[in-house]
């Protein structure tokens, strides 16, 4: 049984997807992995890209934003191998920590690099209760996304998204998270039961989802079951840190019309949603 839905906020969705993504946590020197779903950082940097922010700036208000994440498509993890200075004469190989440059057996230096290939997030961003104020912070960041002032990237500059990235500015952004159509196919008849499963900083037992979806247990959901190191304090170059932060997570079934399917048919559920959705006062340029 679902707790009392949660009083509803206002705020926007976005829909993360395109052939790569890379969410870098514990990203380290020559080893630059991704989290299985969009990060508090990477999802801050890209409204601040969007903005214009420089990386010296404050995120004091966007650092307070809610963000809750519905997992379409989780997609699959590719590795990249990546080399640099192989072949180069030492004059053009990369400079190490002392000045000097490498040479012989050294010249060729090794990354891995990690990517989410073909997966879809659907993002809801939402004041906090105890900052209000920050609806008006929302309604700049929906406006900055339909023009942003620097190119966006999930998570990484080699990760374009693929369109449409904000879907609108809603009155009830958790209402129309939970039932907007889910960016992947149904499964076959008779098949497994899939769920999609939602990723927040806060607690999702009252997330609102319908009477007759079948959900996981509200009482689970209403605790963290991780910390997560991806709350950033500064993108400044030089002083670049990040707090942990609770992650909370929940599962649902959608019902059968509810799956979207890919490509066009995607965007045509998903225009026709949007539709239905918006003459009612929703998703007002305000």
């Amino acid at each position: 049984m679902n707790a009392e839905p949660a009083a509803a906020a206002p705020g926007l969705l976005l829909h993360c997807s395109g052939p790569l993504q890379s969410w870098g946590h514990h990203s380290h020197f020559n080893q630059r992995d991704t989290a299985a779903f969009p990060t508090r950082s990477g999802i801050i940097g890209l409204l601040a890209a969007a903005l214009g922010h420089s990386r010296t700036e404050p995120i004091d208000g966007l650092a307070h934003l809610r963000i809750t994440v519905r997992v379409d498509r989780p997609g699959v993890v590719l590795r990249d191998l990546h080399t640099v200075g192989g072949g180069l004469p030492p004059s053009g190989t990369v400079t190490t920590a002392q000045g000097k440059k490498r040479s012989g057996d050294t010249t060729t230096l090794l990354s891995h690099r990690h990517y989410l290939a073909d997966a879809a997030f659907t993002v809801a961003l939402t004041p906090s209760p105890d900052t209000p104020a920050h609806v008006g912070l929302l309604q700049e960041c929906a406006e900055a996304l339909r023009a942003p002032r620097w190119p966006l990237y999930l998570g990484r500059r080699a990760c374009p998204p693929t369109g449409p990235l904000l879907l609108s500015f809603f009155d009830d952004a958790l209402h129309h998270l939970v039932r907007l159509p889910v960016a992947a196919t149904a499964p076959r008849p008779g098949g497994p039961t899939r769920v999609v499963e939602f990723l927040a900083d806060q607690p999702l037992d009252r997330l609102p989802l319908p009477a007759d979806t079948a959900a996981s247990d509200p009482a689970e959901a209403a605790h963290p079951t991780a910390r997560i190191n991806d709350q950033p304090t500064t993108f400044h170059p030089r002083l670049r840190t990040y707090q942990a932060r609770p992650l909370y997570r929940r599962t649902f079934t959608p019902p059968s019309g509810q799956w979207g399917g890919l490509g066009t048919d995607y965007l045509t559920s998903l225009a026709a949603y949007l539709e239905q959705a918006l003459p009612t006062g929703e998703g007002s340029r305000r």
